[in-house]
């Protein structure tokens, strides 16, 4: 049976073109369209072949089958036989059934249509009916409509995505422009102190006191330490980016964990106040104890530089799942735009102190560390109230008690 077909209205073609401009992928806006167009233009079949990279091959990037066949999509045409002459002729080529088979879906109708223009630049639609009605002057004058409307929303979103794609390489460039004038001023900073209190101490024509030796060389082994954590810093995250950091899982007290970090925050920052609240009873789990606690040296280190004034908390929580760790300080907060790229590689705020300058890599590498104990990391922030450092630890199997 002939399926009827209505007259095409202006407003149906309107339609059409706003479903095409308004949507950002082509194959979602040709499921509505296919739908939109079935009382308009019969088909049983769609097939759009796209050119790949190299231009040298058409390969299929959409099909939908809609009418007769659709139970045997396996078996039916999807008009490979015509592709190659219409992109070799460049023009729109129908191919009808020379046989009287009675099984309609061995009597194909085949129109194929170039993609953008008349030039098949990108590739070929075709479009296939099985058995009856024919494909009209008018049907081709439709489809070769439709297949002009696809080549403009192939071209658009190919447009949008590499322009999303130099968005994001020129942000990632400037990010590490900002990274490398940071780690050059970082790197400076140490060795200058480094290189001018070993000159001082060796200079002949002073006699320095035990006393000043000593504070000399006390800032000395300071700034030494402190290029040595950069550039640990720098090789971790050169390790985690490429995916070839290796955890050293093992039971561990997260309680013991913590007091640990506190006495070492107390030696290297006594002008910060830290409380660790704990008010449960917390179970071993499993986990890498050295990087766990690069993780909280990391969040106090940042207290010191951000808020020094104090205090800072450590709430601690035991969870049906697992263990959270909520590290707050009472700093000048986080601005919102800059919340959700805290956790970036080399990503830095601007409402940092310039005096506090680090190189971008330390939340970076907390959030790896976290991530490779399945664990999550977040952050909450209130301007002038602090920041609130989120972290849950999962456990990772059920014999952990």
């Amino acid at each position: 049976m002939i399926e009827p077909t209505l007259p095409i209205k202006t407003d149906t073609l309107y339609t059409l073109s706003k479903i095409c401009w308004e949507s950002s992928n082509w194959k979602q806006a040709l499921d509505v369209i296919c739908s939109e167009i079935r009382p308009y233009f019969v088909f049983d079949n769609l097939a759009v072949y796209i050119f790949d990279e190299t231009h040298s091959d058409l390969e299929i990037a959409y099909a939908r089958a809609t009418g007769r066949g659709k139970n045997k999509e396996a078996d039916v045409a999807w008009g490979e036989s015509i592709i190659q002459d219409v992109v070799n002729k460049n023009q729109t080529i129908l191919s009808e059934p020379k046989n009287d088979e009675k099984d309609r879906l061995k009597r194909p109708h085949l129109l194929g249509i170039p993609l953008h223009s008349k030039k098949a630049e990108l590739g070929v639609v075709v479009i296939i009916r099985f058995g009856t009605p024919i494909f009209t002057k008018d049907h081709i004058k439709f489809a070769e409509f439709m297949s002009s409307q696809i080549s403009s929303m192939i071209l658009r979103q190919e447009r949008e995505t590499i322009i999303h794609q130099l968005n994001d390489h020129i942000q990632t460039l400037q990010i590490q422009d900002d990274f490398i004038s940071t780690l050059s001023h970082e790197l400076k900073s140490p060795i200058g102190f480094i290189k001018g209190y070993t000159t001082t101490l060796l200079r002949s024509d002073i006699n320095w006191s035990t006393k000043d030796q000593n504070e000399f060389l006390q800032i000395i082994d300071k700034e030494t330490d402190r290029l040595r954590d950069l550039i640990d810093n720098l090789l971790d995250s050169s390790k985690f980016q490429s995916g070839n950091a290796v955890l050293n899982i093992q039971l561990l007290r997260i309680d013991a964990l913590l007091n640990d970090v506190v006495s070492h925050a107390k030696v290297h920052h006594p002008e910060l106040p830290i409380k660790v609240d704990i008010r449960q009873e917390l179970p071993t789990i499993k986990g890498d104890p050295h990087r766990l606690k690069q993780v909280f040296d990391n969040l106090v280190s940042n207290a010191a530089k951000y808020a020094s004034n104090g205090p800072l908390i450590m709430r601690v929580f035991r969870e049906p799942n697992g263990i959270s760790i909520d590290v707050k300080d009472s700093g000048v907060g986080i601005p919102s735009k800059d919340l959700e790229r805290i956790f970036d590689r080399f990503y830095r705020s601007e409402a940092h102190n310039q005096d506090t300058r680090g190189s971008g890599l330390g939340l970076f590498i907390c959030k790896k560390i976290i991530e490779g104990h399945q664990g999550t990391i977040n952050v909450t922030s209130n301007i002038g109230k602090g920041t609130t450092i989120h972290v849950f630890l999962p456990f990772l199997d059920s014999d952990i008690s």
